[in-house]
């Protein structure tokens, strides 16, 4: 299995609560002082990857909101 395969993997395992925390996380590396360029670089794909997967589960619950029609039913929209 390559190497996106097991990040995705283990990102479906995250919720968004938890991705956010890594997010944070990574933020407070890159904040550092005595990080090298490679780790900082690593750490800035690694957060973008984050991000990526956070959007991506904030679209898919927006799109199963539900909103009252006219009839004070529920549609998806």
């Amino acid at each position: 299995m390559n190497q996106d395969r097991k990040d995705k993997d283990k990102e479906k395992e995250l919720s968004l609560e938890e991705a956010f925390e890594q997010v944070e996380g990574t933020i407070a590396l890159l904040e550092e002082e005595d990080i090298t360029l490679e780790e900082s670089f690593k750490a800035y794909q690694a957060g973008m990857k984050l991000l990526q997967y956070c959007n991506d589960k904030i679209d898919k619950v927006e799109k199963q909101v539900l909103k009252i029609n006219e009839d004070g039913g529920l549609d998806e929209f």
